[in-house]
């Protein structure tokens, strides 16, 4: 295209006109910036470059990175990962590689973003967020986004939807509440991981994570203060009782023991939160990722201890009366993957118990069909949600408004390979989802979510409303 055909497809001659009469009428002192400024509000902005690297994520992992350009400006966006993938959730595409990164590598997700989903996208308005989520879809042409990697994809449709809030001069919460229909924003209650095992860390607890709630709290503001004070106070506890080298820290910021049964480690945080004086406000949450540690039908809550390993199975009978002694001894409101994630017999007679949330992860792995087959079998009441399982914001919409219309709990979730990136933060104001989880109140790649939300909550001012009490709405 010419330079006069450009000028003419997009009436720029008539659009500076009308901006020099706006200056004028301004009074501006800066004339040559109130035009710019006001040529730039009224030329519509569309996408005209996507740029992909491979960067490293809070693991020293490879992950992706994108900017994506408009002709008004840049947008950066990426993405996580976390610990292992499943059969039900999106493909991470990683290059298998041995020789480089440990077959960890992303250059051909990379790849693919700037040779493929470039392409296909310049030329696209930033705000049509469905439309450019579906353009991709279409492009990978798989039901998992195994072509071109869900990793790909997910920084794109992110980048993509912080232009779009832009260009409609809105803040990126806002606009996803626009792209969602939901008209009042909320903070969501944060699930700050206070003590990591399983998975995350290298002591012998079996379970992932013990999480706290400040539920009591009346801002997002002093619900973040009373997670960051429970947890120093946390880390003198472990200090005294099981002394200073017990107080490193897993993958995502909780303090790693070396205890090994569920009630030491509730134990040293129902001490913590009583130091505080906060025992009210704060709730138990726990993310037992079970699957990890079940062999057959039975449960090895022993297996991060191999030379105890085999010696305390516990049957599924076994622990739902673990289960319920726990709800009835510490203030546990919330339990995640009680179960193997096939195991839908017995994470459906927990559920019907009503003694606490019971979040699906594993079981459901942010997919669509297995939260349909849930919500069919009453199998849980919460979906634990991570943005990359999902693959596009589009879809994650939709797999939130399904959850919601169960009446379920959600939970906006990290990954343990994290970024400073804190779209998860604006997404769960945006969507209302009421219960967020970014990891322990340490660390940048943590904290940048939670911060995040101080900043939003502060923009809002008298408009902000936290979910406290009404954590699982």
């Amino acid at each position: 295209m010419s330079v006069q055909e450009y000028l003419d497809k997009y009436t720029l001659s008539r659009k500076l006109e009308d901006s020099v009469n706006a200056a004028v009428r301004a009074k501006t002192t800066d004339p040559v910036l109130f035009i710019s400024n006001h040529m730039k509000k009224g030329v519509q902005s569309v996408i005209t470059k996507v740029k992909a690297r491979q960067i490293l994520d809070s693991r020293g992992i490879p992950t992706v990175e994108v900017d994506l350009y408009t002709n008004k400006a840049m947008f950066r966006a990426s993405v996580p990962s976390g610990n292992s993938s499943g059969m039900y959730e999106a493909v991470e595409l990683r290059d298998g590689d041995k020789g480089v990164y440990l077959g960890n590598g992303v250059a051909k997700a990379v790849k693919n973003i700037n040779e493929k989903i470039s392409e296909a996208l310049i030329g696209m308005d930033p705000t049509l967020q469905s439309q450019i989520d579906h353009a991709m879809i279409d492009l990978d042409k798989t039901e998992k986004k195994g072509e071109l990697g869900a990793n790909a994809i997910l920084a794109v449709s992110i980048a993509a939807c912080r232009a779009g809030a832009a260009e409609k001069e809105v803040p990126l919460y806002k606009h996803i509440a626009d792209l969602s229909g939901k008209a009042t924003p909320m903070l969501p209650v944060p699930a700050f991981t206070v003590i990591s095992g399983g998975k995350h860390a290298g002591n012998s607890l079996a379970i992932e994570e013990i999480m706290i709630l400040p539920i009591g709290a009346s801002r997002f503001e002093e619900a973040l203060r009373m997670g960051s004070e429970t947890y120093h106070h946390l880390k003198a506890v472990i200090t005294e009782k099981c002394g200073p080298h017990n107080c490193n820290v897993g993958e995502d910021g909780g303090f790693a023991p070396n205890v090994s049964s569920f009630r030491e480690a509730l134990d040293l945080v129902k001490e913590a939160i009583s130091r505080t004086g906060y025992d009210e406000k704060i709730k138990i949450a726990l993310d037992v990722a079970a699957t990890n540690f079940c062999i057959g039908k039975r449960y090895d809550l022993d297996f991060q201890s191999p030379q105890k390993s085999g010696q305390n199975f516990k049957s599924a009978e076994d622990m739902i009366e673990l289960y319920k002694e726990l709800c009835a001894e510490y203030p546990i409101v919330s339990i995640e993957d009680p179960f193997d994630k096939e195991d839908w017999e017995h994470i459906k007679y927990i559920s019907s118990l009503g003694i606490c949330q019971v979040v699906g992860d594993d079981l459901l792995m942010s997919n669509a069909k297995r939260i349909e087959k849930a919500v069919a079998e009453s199998a849980c009441n919460a979906l634990l949600l991570k943005v990359n399982q999902v693959g596009t914001v589009t879809e994650v919409i939709e797999v939130v408004k399904q959850a919601k219309e169960a009446h379920w709990g959600v939970v906006t979730s990290h990954r343990s390979g994290e970024t400073v990136d804190s779209f998860i933060a604006d997404l769960s104001v945006g969507l209302a989802v009421g219960q967020i989880k970014a990891g322990a109140p340490c660390r940048g790649e943590r904290l940048e979510k939670y911060n995040q939300l101080l900043r939003i909550e502060e923009e809002l001012g008298d408009q902000a409303v936290y979910a406290g009490e009404d954590w699982r709405q």
